[in-house]
């Protein structure tokens, strides 16, 4: 155990001893969590303080605990029950569907599709919610994420059984498992099988679940050695999948969100199944490739206001490089001190965002659908990283449905879906 996590588990002893008598909602952990983009250590004290009795930390308790009472009556889901399987022919292929591509013909019996499909960037095209993986796959992760953070904090046996059976469902039953590739991500229909950028589906939150294990793996009931042990060769095999294919030789040099994202979700696969070298590797290039040529001198991200959902983007690829600068955290680089050669930083970046995200000036870019609460996970970010303006503007964000939840995980979320 290191010197920190030590000093946390006498932090937590004497807060014990402090607080004899009080109904904590659940003794803490005997070490903190070895999360990969979450602080377990963070998550440790905020624990013992929510056993003290901390005010604040109960109210965002229960929002946590509403929005995993959701999920107690839903799932699992799984890979299999599509209408119809990957264009592989396997069931347990993921498949999901482009969401900006649309037909261009009335379907007909020689042309069931409506071929060929034409693109309207940002404009969600509703069939590709129905005969894919996609909102399940959604479900499962988000799920996973609300439901373990849920037991982690209250102790509730019922939270942390129902992660595990979303978990073993889709990712380690033989019956109903998903093999470990994305294949046939945003296939587009007469035209495409799959497309490297499909890979977004999962870099986009799937660290979340890496997170969700850790939780549970400091002993969740129900959750057990040969579960951790298979997710972590499901984790392992995904990552060698992510390095070696062609879809991911293509997404990595992807210079807007998808390379951002790409980066995020091989560092925290590569610190999570301990490869420290690699996860150390991608943090240290981040620098160079991702923020000096993405991030302008202004901290406005070109390629993200050239969408038709700017706002949208602009947040969306930030969660990506908070996100990475939290694993970055866990492996000795601070990504927020990097300064690129004309200026370029994350804390430009997000400084770009705060009138509109404080609500004192309109976005002045084209957004299709603006959500002020868009950037409040990123700002929390920057505050926590030393942002002063940042820190400033935290009162006067919006918080998002459901409640912010930054205090008991803080790490940012995508808190305005576009999934469906």
């Amino acid at each position: 155990m290191s010197a920190r996590s030590r000093l946390c588990v006498a932090l937590v002893t004497v807060l014990a001893a402090l607080t004899t008598g009080f109904a904590a909602p659940v003794a803490a952990a005997p070490v903190p969590a070895r999360t990969t983009v979450l602080d377990g250590d963070r998550l440790h004290l905020t624990k013992a303080r929510l056993g003290k009795g901390d005010p604040q930390l109960r109210r965002a308790v229960g929002a946590l605990t509403a929005r995993a009472d959701t999920w107690l009556d839903q799932g699992p889901w799984t890979v299999v029950d599509k209408p119809r399987p990957a264009p592989g022919g396997d069931v347990h292929d993921y498949l999901s569907q482009a969401p900006y591509w649309w037909p261009s013909r009335t379907p007909t019996a020689d042309n069931p599709w409506g071929c060929p499909y034409v693109q309207r960037d940002g404009e969600r095209n509703p069939e590709v919610d129905s005969g894919t993986d996609r909102q399940d796959v959604e479900k499962t992760f988000d799920s996973a994420y609300d439901l373990s953070l849920a037991w982690y904090y209250t102790g509730e046996k019922r939270y942390a059984r129902k992660a595990g059976q979303v978990l073993r469902t889709w990712f380690l039953d033989p019956a109903t498992r998903m093999n470990p590739n994305l294949d046939h991500a945003q296939f587009i229909p007469c035209k495409y099988d799959g497309r490297a950028i499909g890979i977004i589906d999962f870099s986009q939150s799937y660290t979340a679940v890496l997170d969700a294990i850790a939780l549970l793996d400091t002993g969740a009931p129900g959750w057990s050695g040969n579960d951790r042990t298979g997710m972590a060769r499901w984790n392992a095999d995904f990552l060698g999948w992510l390095k070696d294919s062609d879809f991911g030789r293509q997404e990595v040099a992807a210079a807007n969100n998808h390379g951002t994202f790409y980066d995020l979700l091989l560092a925290g696969l590569a610190y999570a199944t301990g490869d420290r070298a690699l996860a150390l590797r991608t943090v240290l290039d981040a620098r160079s490739r991702r923020i000096a040529p993405q991030i302008a001198t202004d901290g406005s991200q070109p390629q993200e206001l050239a969408r038709t959902r700017s706002w949208h983007y602009s947040t969306f690829d930030l969660v990506a490089y908070t996100r990475l600068a939290a694993i970055g955290r866990h492996v000795g680089v601070d990504l927020w001190a990097y300064r690129g050669p004309d200026g370029q930083s994350l804390f430009k970046a997000v400084d770009y965002l705060l009138s509109a995200a404080t609500g004192t000036a309109a976005w002045p870019h084209p957004e299709l659908e603006f959500l002020r609460y868009a950037a409040t996970d990123v700002v929390h970010a920057a505050a926590d990283a030393g942002d002063a303006r940042a820190r400033t503007a935290v009162p006067a964000l919006e918080a998002p449905p459901g409640g912010d939840l930054w205090a008991l995980r803080p790490a940012a979320e995508q808190l305005d879906s576009i999934t469906g």
